[in-house]
């Protein structure tokens, strides 16, 4: 679990065996245990492999850019323009969370400041962050991962040292993590001039984040109580998908991720599910459709297609950085979250990160967490827009 009191073992051995210069096997591997080649990954164009047996793609689907990977051998089994540079909504909190949420414990209390909330953008989505109020940590991320509250981003922003600090170690992180399409100018993934993402990246950002047992139960739950003016509310998490809102029924084995939606970026969605023992990721940008819930439907028949080939289709690349694997057996998590209830066994992934190729920076994730043992938070102000 994540803290910035303690470390886990495994984050330790990784930066000690990063110190020594060993290697990591790069993945997805073989079953044999030998690396599985893997092809390159084109920029544009819509990329599956199709032989008999193996289903058609879905028709109807109008976004800009996609990409269905397999969460854990981390191959891409499909994909449209994924290293299309396009804003990104709030998809981008998934890297604010993996950069972010090691850091601080979640019982630690934050008494919220006017300057944390300041620099909030126009027509932002927010919680409802009280100045002079105190919040735990794990109240501030059920704010941003539920509702997607930029007012709680601003507030453990501030708590890391600042917006523009933050800013910079988003984009470290996502350079560690081998994703090169993205440009961080607003934490809370607000429109600002030269923020970008792709799917490919965002997909990333998605699978590290899951390893981490926090971000997991976070991204997980449906519904949730919330400190409030007169009391505790319940609030509920935007993504239609997991929640069964706004005309969408809670998606068959969902388990997250993040959802979005800007006037610049459209609507956004990077989306995870467990069925029959595979674990996918969904990742749509900006549907051109006009159908209602057009992202959450482009979402759910993609899913529905990666599950559909039972693993018979050959990838068209691999997100090569970092492995995010599953340890355990049956979904109960999922049953768990279909009441939206949220538990400490509501994740159903343990971390567990493994340098791949390119991702010898993870060393320097791993070794950031062993620091993170000793730093402490940094209560300042800073400046920036909301998202």
């Amino acid at each position: 679990m994540a803290s910035h009191v303690r470390v886990s073992k495994k984050a330790a051995l990784l930066a000690l065996i990063a110190a020594t210069g060993v290697s990591l096997a790069p993945i997805p591997a073989a079953a044999d245990g030998r690396t599985a080649p893997q092809p390159a990954l084109s920029t544009a164009g819509e990329q599956a492999v199709t032989a008999p047996g193996i289903p058609r793609l879905p028709g109807g689907l109008s976004a800009l850019s996609w990409l269905v990977a397999d969460a854990e051998t981390g191959s891409v089994l499909a994909a449209r323009s994924p290293h299309r540079k396009l804003a990104p909504a709030s998809t981008l909190k998934t890297l604010f969370a993996v950069t972010v949420l090691p850091k601080f414990s979640a019982g630690a209390v934050r008494q919220v400041s006017s300057a944390d909330l300041d620099g909030i953008g126009s027509g932002s989505s927010v919680v409802g962050i009280q100045q002079g109020r105190r919040y735990t940590v794990a109240d501030l991320w059920r704010g941003v991962f539920l509702r997607s509250g930029n007012d709680a981003v601003h507030v453990l922003a501030s708590m890391n040292g600042g917006w523009q600090t933050t800013a910079r170690e988003m984009q470290q992180t996502a350079r560690r993590l081998g994703a090169h399409d993205t440009t961080v100018k607003s934490p809370d993934g607000y429109d600002a001039p030269g923020q970008v993402s792709s799917a490919y990246d965002l997909t990333v950002f998605a699978r590290a984040g899951l390893a981490n047992d926090d971000f997991a139960r976070y991204c997980a739950t449906a519904r949730a109580t919330f400190p409030g003016a007169g009391g505790s509310t319940t609030i509920e998490n935007t993504n239609r998908l997991l929640a069964g809102s706004h005309g969408m029924s809670r998606y068959p084995g969902i388990i997250g991720v993040k959802n979005g939606y800007t006037s610049k970026a459209g609507n956004t969605l990077i989306a995870a599910a467990r069925r029959n023992g595979r674990t996918l990721l969904v990742t749509v940008l900006n549907p051109q459709s006009a159908v209602p819930n057009a992202v959450y439907k482009e979402a759910g028949a993609l899913l529905d297609w990666g599950f559909g080939t039972a693993g018979s289709t050959q990838p068209v690349g691999t997100l090569h950085a970092v492995n995010a694997a599953y340890h355990g057996g049956p979904m109960r998590p999922v049953a768990a979250q279909a009441t939206g209830a949220e538990t400490r066994e509501s994740s159903p992934w343990r971390p567990a990160l493994v340098l791949g190729a390119g991702g010898a920076g993870l060393a320097v994730v791993a070794l950031g967490a062993l620091l993170a043992r000793w730093r402490q938070p940094r209560p300042t102000g800073r400046r920036g827009d909301g998202g």
